[in-house]
């Protein structure tokens, strides 16, 4: 919202210059962004009148202007812009005067133009910095008096103050808003729009009627006959636009863009002989089509609330206007609306239609739903003095609405602040923000203005009257905070520390969004349908996400693309499905290794990342981690694996599969893995064990088994069999080759005995190896190989 000083002085006097009014406001919770002139810096400018214009004897595109610059001399000016004419009022730069170029400062001098002199330049509203129109001289108003300095006579010295509004503060979103918080932090009066009365001299209407009162709780119109569109605005609401940072278009189109800035209520101008019948506000029908104004043609749905005619829909209300009814230079009859739609009806039109207006910015942040008929006959009121016409009656309707009741409580006041704020202080904050104070036992009961969307509870009343006080001027001091600390079962990790293990392994942790693409999520999910997302900030990101991959496949084609060879990334998130009681949430572990294991080394090349290399560092994440032989659809068949803590399926790790990544054009063959955080950070409490004492001894065993036996199989039946002075087993080799058969391979073990309070004997040792061996030919079909 950009505010100028010198408008803001038609509702408020101040004695405060722009850096004070920006510091006051910021404090106050309107963060102000910037101070900026609002106009170039520039001298020597004064308003002129051309006497006489004669064509240039050796140029076809020139004139020889006769100019009255107000010191009783006529001056000779050359000029080359076409609307140069007797009796036109413009800016004339004189000599010596400067100017700002697109190089810097220049100064004006007296020239020679194809030989004839030229004593100064006549200037368009570009050169002088006051809007971007350089085809033809400013025109100013023909009463504007001659020889007066430009920069007085549009009282271009003005500051324009831009405030960043946050959504809450959608009152604030129009001059006479800014005005009545400054009323406010001030502690003075300030003066309202006053709208002149509308005499009815046309029997023009529409009829209106709104089929949901919650979508739009007021729409009001009216017809005015007979208006000369093809008017030209007066330079001051020009200039008042242009410091608003809305451009000039045509009288119509620029008076509703006034009464949004001037009283922050939206409006449109509708060409009123292209409507056909009376007006609905309803919601849109499947399939319905729409031509915007800025010619974007939109398919509407049963989400979309519109303004109707007889014949469909004809505008997106709150957001933009169609083109079959919009105004121009030969419009007669306008009908202007002036409604309040509700921030619920209008919320995600934006996105989705991929539009952004300032009326949508208003609706957003919610419009006072009193304002409209005001509104209204302020617009009436400029239409006619610019454009002439005859009013006709105000057709509408707004649904009442009971004012809200918010109590504030003296004791939670103090509570908050942290001291007592005055009694007689508090209830004349709360009046002059318009919330009617009434006393009750240790308190005030309020009546929120219909303007403040934002005030729905009592902290809310605390945190006005703590912005007007003065975060810097609230009472007492600092107070003490008591510390509680939860207690935490020792057997849970933390997941800072997990994390910690996998940065120590080379992993850096990413932050990817929890929306992603539907198509993506359906290669790189297990079946269950995402939650889709109603007003998705983009195209690509639709649902939310049902597992992470997705995310940090992302960043590591954009790593990839910038040449990274070496990316291992990791991330703790949420993923969520549908679930019977409605979302579900899993808090998820999730990561990515590709490229080399290890960053490059004098020694030698590092191996690449594979399924075991990402398997190690897991297992330095969780102890007691295993690997499932099970087929991810997102997962290489033969890299591929579930994984399991004791009994329990915590995740999944494999290599990504060669078709997934060809579908998302991830390059290479990244590692994946993605795990259950909270069985993950479970875990068991550590214990005391006293160092062993006893020596070990170890048998090496080789067993051939079917290509289909795991070494997960083979090592829980050693376990299982061999006894309980069973410390540790090793597969310490795999053969496949001559000797044995196609189907078959050997898996050679290390099994490590001991015992806590003896030496375990051979005979001990043989008769454990023998029930492995026995147990493995049983179960697994395994033999000893020689």
């Amino acid at each position: 919202m950009k505010v100028s000083t010198h408008w803001l002085n038609d509702f408020i006097a101040l004695d405060a210059d722009a850096a004070a009014l920006a510091e006051r406001l910021t404090l106050a919770g309107l963060e102000v962004d910037e101070i900026t002139p609002a106009a170039a810096d520039f001298s020597g400018v004064v308003v002129a009148r051309i006497t006489d214009a004669q064509p240039h004897p050796d140029a076809d595109r020139l004139q020889v202007c006769t100019v009255d610059a107000g010191n009783g001399e006529p001056l000779q000016i050359v000029c080359g812009a076409p609307n140069a004419r007797a009796g036109l009022v413009a800016p004339l730069a004189t000599v010596g005067g400067e100017l700002q170029g697109d190089d810097g400062p220049f100064k004006i001098k007296q020239a020679k133009l194809r030989g004839v002199a030229s004593h100064g330049m006549l200037c368009s509203a570009r050169e002088l910095g006051l809007g971007d129109s350089h085809a033809g001289l400013l025109e100013l108003p023909e009463d504007m008096a001659v020889g007066a300095d430009l920069r007085e006579a549009l009282g271009l010295d003005d500051q324009i103050i831009d405030i960043e509004l946050t959504p809450n503060r959608g009152d604030c979103a129009g001059m006479t808003g800014v005005a009545r918080e400054l009323s406010v932090l001030y502690n003075c009066d300030w003066t309202p729009v006053q709208a002149a009365d509308i005499a009815e001299a046309s029997d023009l209407r529409r009829g209106i009627s709104i089929e949901d009162g919650s979508d739009c709780p007021a729409y009001f119109g009216r017809v005015i006959e007979g208006v000369d569109a093809s008017a030209t605005t007066p330079v001051w609401l020009r200039e008042r636009l242009r410091r608003a940072g809305l451009r000039p278009k045509t009288p119509l189109v620029d008076v509703t863009n006034y009464v949004l800035l001037e009283l922050g209520q939206p409006m449109h101008a509708f060409d009123a002989d292209r409507m056909r019948g009376d007006i609905v506000v309803r919601r849109g029908k499947p399939d319905e089509p729409l031509t915007l104004l800025n010619k974007g043609e939109i398919v509407l749905d049963e989400q979309a609330l519109i303004i109707a005619d007889d014949r469909g829909a004809i505008a997106l209300a709150g957001a933009m206007g169609g083109d079959s009814t919009a105004v121009g230079k030969h419009t007669s009859n306008v009908f202007l609306e002036s409604a309040c739609f509700s921030p619920q009806a209008v919320a995600g039109t934006g996105r989705r239609y991929k539009i952004h207006s300032d009326a949508l910015y208003r609706y957003e942040r919610g419009v006072d739903p009193s304002i409209q008929r005001l509104a209204l006959d302020r617009a009436t009121e400029l239409v006619q003095q610019i454009c002439g016409g005859k009013a006709g009656p105000v057709t509408g309707t707004a649904t009442s609405q009971a004012p809200r009741q918010v109590t504030l409580r003296a004791k939670q006041l103090a509570r908050v602040l942290g001291g007592e704020v005055a009694a007689e202080q508090v209830a004349d904050i709360l009046s002059r923000l318009g919330f009617a104070p009434q006393p009750i036992d240790a308190g005030w009961a309020c009546t929120v203005p219909p303007h403040r969307y934002d005030v729905t509870v009592e902290v809310d009343l605390i945190e006005e009257i703590a912005r007007v006080v003065g975060y810097d001027n609230l009472p007492g001091a600092a107070q003490p905070v008591a510390q509680a600390f939860a207690a935490v079962p020792e057997a849970m990790a933390a997941e800072r520390d997990v994390a910690g293990r996998l940065v120590a392994r080379g992993y850096t942790e990413a932050i990817t969004f929890s929306f992603v693409d539907a198509e993506a999520d359906k290669l790189l999910g297990v079946g269950s349908t995402p939650i889709a997302v109603d007003n998705p900030i983009a195209q690509h990101m639709g649902v939310m996400r049902t597992q992470l991959w997705a995310g940090l496949l992302d960043a590591y084609k954009r790593n990839a693309a910038r040449s990274q060879g070496r990316v291992r990334l990791f991330e703790s998130g949420l993923r969520f499905k549908q679930g019977d009681g409605g979302m579900a949430q899993t808090r998820t572990l999730a990561g990515l290794a590709a490229g080399a294991v290890a960053p490059e080394h004098w020694t030698g090349a590092p191996p690449a990342s594979d399924f075991y290399a990402v398997k190690a560092d897991l297992d330095a994440v969780a102890a007691g981690l295993r690997a499932e032989k099970a087929g991810h659809p997102a997962l290489h068949p033969g890299q591929s694996a579930r994984l399991m803590l004791a009994d329990t399926a915590v995740g999944w790790l494999g290599v990504l599969h060669p078709s997934v990544a060809k579908a998302l054009d991830v390059p290479g063959a990244p590692v994946l893995f993605q795990l259950d955080l909270d069985a993950l950070l479970g875990g068991s409490a550590p214990s005391y064990a006293p160092l062993d004492d006893q020596p070990t001894s170890r048998r090496d065993l080789a067993l051939v088994v079917d290509e289909a036996v795991s070494a997960a199989d083979l090592t829980a039946c050693v376990r299982e069999s061999a006894g309980p002075q069973l410390r540790e087993v090793r597969v310490f080799d795999i053969y496949r080759g001559a000797g044995l058969p196609d189907t078959s391979k050997s898996m050679a073990l290390g099994l490590i005995f001991q015992d806590k309070s003896r030496t375990l004997a051979d005979d001990e040792i043989d008769a454990a190896v023998a029930r492995v061996c026995e147990a493995a030919q049983s179960q697994l079909g395994a033999t000893v190989r020689q």
